[in-house]
């Protein structure tokens, strides 16, 4: 038995170094690969447009390496609806070698039903298993990734796969959509062994999916009636703002359409569905763009097991409302402070508390990690509300003399207004800090006029000294990350490339912008700038690519990289931009094997770029 395995794995590999032979599939692909002239006849419409596709995304055709999400979403409205029919059809299938498989509308496999041990073992061996995705551009061409893409049923088999490896399988994908959306929420997959694939294979899995979409039809009225029956009876009366949520539905009551300006509308919606996520009643007090602050009431559906969403009752304090409220409200809108922008609710929420303490003159522990903007915030409140009043920036980097730093605390302290920004207090030695507290409670405990004092620090650092400084403030306030408000980048830029360039025929290409949302952005918005001073040094004018961003921007491993990872990175970065992201030619440039160089570019998160076809 041994040896006649030996004599066979010895006639695969012989085969495999043999070219194909003209007229087939498998010649056609290799003179694909080859960058040959390819036998048109031999290769179905299909496959030959996801073949260029895959091309396009340079898809490695070896090694082959998914990424990896190990944080599946098994109570989802595509997973539960779906969960009873694959039972069935896996019961169906016990003694065939087929294997079934959903995927959501990214193409992670999120099940998996096989019987069939070989086969379970070679779909492992693969990475055709749960938490990895086979989407196109990433495994080639194949009954998921290319019925994603062509947004109807694929069927593929053996060397149709882009990729090696693959040869010996035949699957066939056939998509699934909401049945009242007509969203595509993912793909139910048969493969089979190559020898074992059966003209009817594509047919079965679009009736599968057809099944999956009439349960998921099943289960989303029976949900939806029960939320539509929750939502009459909390708004029954009519008196108090109401909102219904659930994953592809939203209801609201006149009365929160009359009270409720749009954008408070918005933020309410995305709250809300953070709180309702976990399935529990919730009460949370929330200041609205608007300025608005309002108190709401969360209760969850109650559909059954796997709904979603449910019931917002609000309850508006203090509230600046539309369009009542309206002309009285002017300028307490939805504003940009002056000198920075954004408009993510977190930004908003942060710039609004800030200017509450402002208007209530209250003094201001502002918080938050290095980079994100608290001098900037602090600055454009006051520009905004007093431009014409004394502002003075004490910077503890400066106390070189803490006599003299103190003196000049002391002597604004004693001022009637303006403000006074107290920056890095966090960075102040012990003795000062504790002498610094010394004068702010003086000053509070007067009853004469004083200014506005903001103490901005990193919220990291602690000690006895700092924190009885911060009891000098009546509260804190703490400014996001930028990885928290990611969606505000575009406008950052924009302001930028404003004041730093003198024409405006400066723009990023989409792909670049994408790889800069993608950042992690651990330097928050000064690193952002100063990747931004970088990029402005060397263009002035046109659009600006991938390969114009410098080498840390392409790296977007959420991980903290070592002083030795960082350099082996940037020299990656580097090799793939000058071989115009020629996987191979950056190998062989760093002396390093292709493999290694796959598995480094996954690891570190580099964005490479396309090559150009000049």
């Amino acid at each position: 038995m041994s040896g006649g395995r030996q004599h066979l794995n010895l006639a695969n590999r012989a085969a495999r170094n043999r070219r194909p032979p003209t007229g087939t599939v498998a010649g056609a692909r290799e003179s694909f690969h080859s960058a040959e002239p390819v036998d048109t006849a031999a290769v179905r419409n299909s496959i030959s447009a996801s073949w260029v596709r895959c091309k396009e995304w340079q898809v490695s055709v070896d090694p082959f390496e998914l990424p990896y999400e190990p944080n599946l979403d098994r109570e989802s409205q595509l997973a539960y609806s779906a969960g009873p029919v694959l039972t069935e059809a896996h019961a169906g299938f016990a003694n065939e070698p087929i294997t079934i498989i959903l995927t959501d509308a990214a193409g992670i496999v999120l099940d998996r039903r096989a019987s069939d041990a070989a086969l379970r073992r070679k779909l492992d061996q693969v990475s055709l298993a749960p938490g990895f995705s086979y989407a196109e551009q990433f495994a080639g061409t194949n009954g998921i990734g290319t019925a994603l893409e062509s947004r109807g049923p694929a069927q593929v088999f053996g060397h149709e796969h882009y990729v090696e490896h693959l040869e010996e399988l035949a699957c066939a994908g056939a998509p699934i959509r909401h049945p009242v959306t007509g969203k595509l929420l993912g793909v139910v997959d048969l493969t089979c062994w190559r020898i074992d694939a059966d003209p009817t294979l594509l047919v079965t899995a679009t009736s599968l999916a057809r099944r999956i979409e009439e349960a998921i039809l099943e289960d989303v009225g029976r949900r939806e009636f029960a939320l539509l029956r929750q939502y009459l009876a909390a708004t029954r009366q009519g008196l108090v703002p109401a909102m219904a949520i659930s994953s592809d539905l939203v209801m609201m009551n006149d009365r929160a359409r009359e009270l409720i300006d749009p954008q408070d509308q918005i933020a309410l919606l995305g709250q809300a569905t953070e709180t309702l996520a976990d399935g529990k009643a919730r009460v949370f007090t929330t200041v609205l763009p608007s300025g608005a602050t309002a108190e709401v009431h969360c209760q969850p559906s109650d559909g059954g097991p796997g709904s979603v969403g449910g019931v917002i009752q609000v309850q508006l304090v203090a509230a600046r409302l539309a369009p009542a409220a309206a002309e009285s409200r002017g300028s307490k809108q939805v504003h940009q402070l002056p000198g920075i922008v954004g408009a993510s609710m977190q930004w908003l929420k942060c710039c609004a508390d800030v200017e509450e303490h402002f208007t209530s003159d209250e003094w201001l522990d502002l918080t938050g990690e290095p980079g994100v903007g608290k001098f900037a915030v602090a600055r454009a409140t006051h520009l905004a509300h007093t431009p014409g009043e004394h502002l003075r920036v004490l910077d503890a980097d400066d106390c070189q003399d803490a006599k003299g730093w103190l003196l000049d605390v002391a002597s604004e302290l004693a001022g009637e207004s303006g403000t006074l920004i107290l920056r890095h207090v966090d960075r102040l030695p012990p003795a000062v800090v504790a002498s610094l507290s010394e004068l702010l409670e003086a000053a509070r405990a007067s009853e004469s006029a004083r200014p506005w004092v903001v103490a901005t620090r990193w919220s990291g650092e602690t000690s006895e000294e700092l924190n009885r400084l911060v009891w000098c403030f009546g509260s804190s306030v703490e400014v996001p990350p930028l990885r928290h408000h990611l969606e505000d980048i575009p406008e950052v830029i924009d302001l930028f490339l404003a004041r730093h360039t003198k024409t405006s025929n400066l723009t990023f290409s989409p792909d670049a912008m994408r790889v800069l949302m993608r950042n992690r952005w651990r330097g928050n918005v000064e690193q952002l700038l100063g990747t931004l001073r970088k990029i402005v040094a060397h263009r002035r004018t046109g659009v600006i690519g991938v390969a114009d961003l410098p080498a840390e921007c392409l790296a977007t491993t959420r991980r903290v990289l070592s002083p030795l990872e960082s350099i082996e990175c940037d020299a990656i970065v580097e090799s793939l931009i000058t071989a115009n992201g020629d996987r191979a030619r950056a190998a062989r440039h760093l002396g390093m094997s292709r493999a290694t160089i796959y598995r480094k570019i996954r690891d570190y998160g580099i964005a490479v770029p396309r090559q150009s076809t000049h």
